[in-house]
């Protein structure tokens, strides 16, 4: 092979390294910008964990139906007419509970935690009955 071959070869082994030098350039570019979403994603999810588990109460701050007399005897009427609809105010004269509108919404929202338990379910806007 003469000089001017080789200069040749060379030039084209050059051309070719440079093209693949390219190629892998945009793979570092465009693996590097997944890397940033995910990345960016992973951290929106941690944040999110971290305020849920702030928001959610724990095990003992929740009321469980059991340790609470009223819900008790929300969740033995309940028991009592499984298939039955309730509404809050319906509940509170069932049981013998005042039905001034300040304790009728204190069931409400012991009926929207037990409705969140799974126990309840809600066919209709403001009824709930027990989940069977």
């Amino acid at each position: 092979m003469n000089v001017l071959e080789l200069l040749a070869d060379l030039q084209r082994q050059h051309e070719k390294a440079t093209v693949r030098a390219g190629e892998l350039h945009d793979q570092i570019e465009h693996l590097t910008a997944a890397l940033a979403e995910i990345e960016a994603r992973l951290t929106d999810l941690a944040t999110t964990r971290k305020v849920i588990a702030e928001l959610a109460p724990t095990q003992e701050d929740s009321e469980e139906p059991e340790t609470n007399s009223v819900c008790q005897a929300i969740v033995h009427a309940f028991h009592q007419r499984p298939d039955q609809e309730f509404r809050a105010r319906e509940l509170h004269e069932l049981l013998g509970m005042p039905t001034d509108e300040a304790s009728v919404n204190v069931t409400r929202a012991r009926l929207g935690r037990l409705l969140r338990q799974g126990f309840l379910t809600q066919p209709g806007r403001g009824r709930y009955q027990k989940r069977t």
